[in-house]
């Protein structure tokens, strides 16, 4: 600690998905499985091994497949193993850096899926309403350039992010009402001005968030249009079972971050935040 009003945090406690001892174990079982046997682990690299070993596979639409299971896998492994921690260990701390480092992988990862699930839906579009141009309007090339494109964004969002919440002093203590270092848990810690931060992410929310959704939904309109103008029953069925499992994704995914971070911190539940965040965290990997 130092003089004044300001202190120097060297270390942060996560409170957890729930503070009552007798749901500890249960949610520590729950929450395992779902992540390493059930969904997550054994789901994503079950998907990239078989797009990668599959020459069937190699085409636009499963090779963002493939890069999307890898997002998933990433973010979910960045949170859940300190939250898996936190319900075994009695006081669960992360160190000042570590919890820096995690805010920034996160948010690379979450930012990275947005402009992931736009880029999806980008190539149903080209696929149902474009067939005979498929081939040449998703190419490798471009696939290549729309994921180094998604990846770009998620980078930038999250190196943006982490450097604003560097500037932070915090001296309203060091524990964190979360299970993992997100921003708004973070910031209501702080005694320094919140402005800046409150700022930039409201503006990259919108921009990472809105932007993205009014892609998907402008494509879906097109896609939907172009579904309902196909004569054969057996068609329409075959065009819109390809759409579901991605409609189902987009809706959990940008529902629950809509829910969270589009809003001043001064009306944010953190509780709200932590029960929302589980949607996105365990049930988009498994969509």
């Amino acid at each position: 600690m130092e003089g004044g009003n300001r202190s120097t945090v060297t270390y942060f406690i996560l409170v957890g998905l729930t503070e009552k001892p007798e749901l500890q174990l249960p949610l520590f079982l729950l929450f395992l499985g779902i992540y390493l046997f059930l969904f997550t682990v054994v789901g994503n690299l079950d998907m990239i091994t078989l797009i990668r070993l599959s020459s069937h596979l190699h085409n636009p639409m499963y090779y963002l497949l493939s890069s999307l299971s890898f997002i998933d896998l990433s973010y979910s492994t960045v949170i859940t193993t300190k939250m898996l921690m936190n319900f075994v260990i009695e006081k669960n701390i992360i160190s000042y850096p570590e919890c820096m480092t995690q805010l920034y992988f996160f948010s690379v990862f979450v930012i990275s899926e947005c402009h992931m699930l736009a880029a999806m839906v980008y190539d149903r579009y080209v696929a149902i309403c474009s067939p005979l141009l498929y081939n040449f309007t998703m190419s490798s090339q471009v696939c290549c350039w729309l994921v180094a494109g998604v990846y770009s964004m998620g980078l930038i969002g999250a190196t943006a992010h982490t450097v604003c919440m560097l500037r932070v002093d915090f001296c309203k203590g060091n524990v964190i009402n979360h299970y993992h270092c997100d921003l708004f848990p973070l910031l209501k810690l702080s005694c320094s001005s919140n402005f800046i931060n409150e700022l930039v992410v409201l503006c990259l929310s919108t921009f990472n968030i809105f932007l993205p959704t009014l892609t998907i939904l402008t494509s879906y309109v097109f896609i939907i249009a172009s579904i309902l103008r196909i004569c054969s029953t057996e068609g329409r069925s075959k065009a819109f079972s390809t759409c579901s499992s991605q409609i189902s994704a987009v809706a959990v995914f940008f529902g629950s971050l809509s829910f969270m971070y589009p809003q001043p911190l001064s009306v944010s539940c953190t509780d709200q935040g932590k029960v929302s965040s589980v949607f996105y965290t365990m049930l988009n990997p498994l969509i």
